[in-house]
């Protein structure tokens, strides 16, 4: 009996001492795996039933639940479930009354970070209406075209937003476009007014069966993601989806007590599916700040008692470069989830302001893979597992940078990398990760396909990211490839700024990619350029051409005077040695210059300049 006893401790020492040294993170991987198996029989269970329960079901029964619990702070003003609820009725009020808005229309929303962006999006929802969000950075042609993406045939718009109409309004009003905005009166013709109908708007809720669906493959978002063919693309965001970004705070461990802050812009996924969606799946408060301030932030976060907050890495690289203050770790901070810190900015980060665990995450908008790193090692973007690649499968396949080419084998298939070599995150498209792609235009969403990628008949997602996989099954994201790169927490389509640049009178051809510059995360624009015959380079009109047609993160930094343009093998424009060489002045003979905002023009860039930038003396 006491041998028995002793060889079962022994044994169970062992497995212990085994599993430490040979599968470390296993009980973590295991309860994390066991969030997700768990809330996928949910949505599988919706599937079956064809009884959805929606993010806005489950916003509308905690309201039921918990009226009372402050939902949104804003300046200060709490607004409480029942506030959120409420007010969305009185906007579905409005639109089924004298908007004249039906189930399935498509409205598109252009607001700041405020609560009516909230109250409006959530209105609609109940009508059984997909909502648009416009990213109201840009500008003119490129806003126009994402409204008529997606088909929206009324426009919603911010108090404070009026001045982005002045160029597409008589656009909008000839294609027979309601365009209704937040305030109580207009002075502009043609522009309905809500803030006053609100007012005599009761608050009860609409028919209930405007909201149902019976499918989780419903759209009811569409968020835009740079274009790769130059305008922005309108990503179908489906019920699934935003389930499923609802979900991303639960599993890393957020409750109904934590206080989220969220900074970020609304019309982005990572605010409005993760931060607000996971809120509501938890009934927890989030705090909603109209714009990031990196020297409010933490007397916010002290202020409001705040626990959680998202971030993109520009985010925590601000917050480390402010000045240093007594009592920094003095707040109840405890977690921070988004994407983008650099290893040393994560260091800093954990060594300046405590122990925050900030648990990174991969996925873009649109796709259908994601990794989560929930371990919070530093570096990586996410973990895979044995039972993660069984269940959603992915892939690293080789990839040529210099030619911008996935290399294939003698057969014509694509060839996995490595361990600890970088390639191209392919995912594969079935029913448990399946691909809503774009609205619009077929082709937009086949552009994004690779078909007979191992084998013929199998159809895989591009990412477009070059990812690395670790002996440790962690994932370390390492560059952005083809047609786009980020810079200030946005993707910029390289085509799109091409196609404005290239329109200026003295150009014959731009090529547009990013550079790596120290201190910032991602990206920062550069154009390389061919002067027209007989034309000299005029920075001051390129300048006032970029500020009028592009937004500010998507303006190139630098330019780059070239005789030609060099092309790839396949006849593509060469990035890969541009982005290598940077914008180095004592390395390029080339002429260079540099957007100086102080100056309002692209100005010649010097050695000298070229310090003060790396040194970070001038702000990009």
């Amino acid at each position: 009996m006491f041998s028995a006893w002793i060889t079962a401790l022994i044994a169970g020492v062992s497995t212990l001492v085994i599993q430490k040294l040979f599968f470390p993170y296993f009980w973590m991987d295991l309860k994390l795996l066991t969030k997700a198996i768990s809330y996928g029989i949910k949505i599988e269970i919706y599937k079956k039933t064809a009884k959805v329960v929606t993010v806005l079901d489950r916003f509308m029964q905690q309201a039921q639940k918990i009226p009372n619990k402050p939902f949104i702070i804003y300046e200060d003003n709490a607004f409480t479930y029942q506030d959120v609820d409420k007010r969305s009725n009185k906007v579905a009020q409005v639109f089924f009354k004298q908007g004249g808005l039906k189930k399935g229309d498509t409205v598109a929303l252009l607001m700041s970070n405020e609560p009516d962006f909230i109250n409006v999006w959530f209105g609609l929802c109940k009508l059984g209406c997909a909502v648009a969000f416009l990213n109201f950075n840009i500008k003119s042609r490129s806003l126009l075209h994402c409204f008529n993406s997606c088909g929206a045939k009324t426009l919603v718009v911010g108090s404070d937003m009026t001045d982005t109409l002045e160029d597409i309004l008589p656009n909008l009003h000839e294609d027979n476009i309601s365009v209704w905005i937040m305030a109580s009166e207009s002075h502009q013709p043609g522009i309905n007014t809500i803030l006053d109908k609100l007012e005599d708007a009761p608050d009860e809720p609409v028919p209930a069966h405007l909201r149902a669906t019976d499918s989780v493959k419903t759209p009811t978002l569409y968020i835009f993601t740079s274009g790769t063919t130059g305008l922005p693309k309108a990503a179908v965001i489906s019920q699934l989806q935003s389930l499923k970004g609802a979900a991303g705070l639960w599993a890393y461990g957020a409750t109904a007590d934590d206080i989220v802050y969220v900074t970020l812009p609304l019309y982005h996924s990572a605010a409005s599916l993760i931060g607000v969606g996971g809120c509501i799946e938890l009934g927890a408060t989030f705090v909603l700040k109209k714009k990031f301030s990196a020297s409010q932030f933490w007397s916010d976060c002290r202020k409001y008692n705040v626990t959680v907050f998202q971030y993109i890495g520009e985010i925590c690289r601000y917050l480390c470069n402010m000045p240093k203050k007594e009592g920094e770790k003095d707040h109840k901070v405890r977690m921070g989830v988004g994407n983008g810190v650099q290893q040393n900015i994560w260091k800093e980060f954990l060594d300046r302001f405590g122990d925050i665990k900030l648990c990174e995450l991969y996925g873009s908008t649109e796709g259908n893979v994601c990794f989560m790193n929930h371990i919070g090692k530093i570096g990586a973007v996410g973990r895979s597992n044995f039972f993660y690649k069984r269940i959603f499968k992915y892939c690293l396949v080789k990839y040529d940078m210099e030619n911008g080419e996935i290399i294939l084998n003698e057969q014509g298939f694509c060839e996995e990398v490595k361990k600890g070599e970088a390639g191209l995150l392919l995912s594969q498209i079935n029913s448990m990760s399946p691909f809503f792609g774009y609205a619009g235009s077929k082709s937009l969403t086949e552009k994004k396909l690779l078909r007979d990628v191992f084998m013929k008949g199998d159809v895989y997602l591009n990412t477009g990211d070059l990812m690395v996989e670790d002996q440790e099954d962690f994932i370390y994201f390492k560059d952005r490839i083809g047609d786009t790169f980020r810079w200030k927490g946005e993707n910029v389509s390289t085509t799109e700024v091409a196609d404005v640049v290239g329109i200026i009178d003295f150009l014959q051809e731009a090529n547009i990619y990013g550079v790596s510059v120290p201190g910032y995360e991602g990206k920062a624009g550069m154009a390389a350029v061919v002067l027209n015959p007989g034309c000299g380079f005029d920075g001051k009109s390129l300048y006032e051409h970029v500020e009028h047609y592009l937004p500010g993160y998507a303006r190139p930094r630098f330019v780059r005077i070239q005789k030609s343009m060099e092309i790839t093998g396949t006849f593509k424009q060469q990035k890969f040695r541009l982005v290598e060489s940077g914008f180095n002045p004592s390395t390029i003979t080339d002429s260079l210059y540099f957007l100086d905002e102080s100056q309002k023009c692209y100005v010649p860039l010097t050695t000298e300049i070229f310090d003060i930038i790396v040194s970070g003396q001038i702000k990009l």
